[in-house]
This record gives C-alpha cells, structure tokens and sequence, in this order.
C-alpha cells in the first residue's frame, strides 16, 4: 500500500527546489562558497542586524550550529559582529557590503521562481495559493506579519521583486 505524500512534504519539495536554484544563482553570481545550511541562515538576517538567537531559531537550528555557520561566514567576510545597541551587552550579525551584494542576485531568482509558477499555475491559482501559504504561516508563526492585505499582495499583473 503506497501512502500519499503529505501536504508538509509537497511543501518542502517546492521549498528545496526554490533554495536549489537560489544558490546556484548566487554561486554563478561568484558566491560559490556559500553552503545551503549557510544560505538558510543569511535570509534569516535584517538588513539592521540580527541576534545570533534570533537566526537559530529562524532557521530552526541550535545555537551552536548557528554560531559556527556564521564564524563560516564571517570568515568568508560575508556578515561582521557589532554592538546591538539596544543592549551593550549583546552582538548582532550584520551583512557586510560583500553579504549585501549577494542580496540583488537572491531577489532576482525569486522574482523568477515566483513568475515561473504563476506561469505554471496562472495568475488565480498562483494567488490562491499565496493566501492559503500566509494563512498556514500566521497560524504557525505569532511573530510573523501579514502583509496588509494578503489577498492583494502584489499589482495586476506584477510581481515582487
């Protein structure tokens, strides 16, 4: 007896293949030496900085394999450490310039992805899709924040990007 793929699982095929073509493009973009773990962990970064805390449990890790993702990365000079000045006490890790000039290169693919399937799915379907995607992450996610109205996420006929 065959059993059918779960909903979770056909989501994470459509995740990893998405995470598939976003680090190929950046490593054909020169940014070959990021690792997919290390990618996963570099989307989790705000453009103002994020605790080391915050990232593991964004790409749901353990704080230990985080921090020896981000010493990885910041040997390869992709984020720096700074004072949170929020807490003197505390360090965030923030992109550097050479960890933001891959931020273009990520958003393109995207853009890409995101155009391909609506091509596959048409505009209705690709759109219904979204608002079932935000409705299962807000339910899973207090912190998340919807956009502000998730039944109209992007312009007729756009994409983000």
């Amino acid at each position: 007896m065959e059993r059918e793929i779960s909903s979770g699982w056909l989501m994470f095929i459509g995740f990893r293949a998405a995470e598939d073509r976003i680090v190929a493009a950046l490593a054909e973009a020169g940014y070959a030496d990021i690792t997919r773990a290390q990618a996963r962990l570099l989307a989790g970064i705000d453009l103002d900085g994020t605790r080391l805390v915050v990232l593991a449990d964004r790409a749901r890790i353990p704080k230990q394999t985080a921090l020896a993702l981000v010493n990885g990365l910041e040997a390869a000079g992709y984020v720096e450490r700074v004072p949170d000045p929020s807490d003197g006490r505390a360090r965030l890790i923030r992109l550097t310039a050479h960890g933001r000039g891959g931020l273009p290169v990520a958003i393109a693919e995207e853009a890409r992805i995101e155009a391909d399937w609506q091509a596959l799915l048409g505009i209705r379907r690709m759109r219904a899709l979204r608002r079932a995607l935000w409705e299962l992450a807000l339910s899973a996610d207090p912190h998340l924040h919807a956009p502000e109205d998730p039944q109209r996420e992007e312009p007729e006929g756009g994409h983000n990007g």
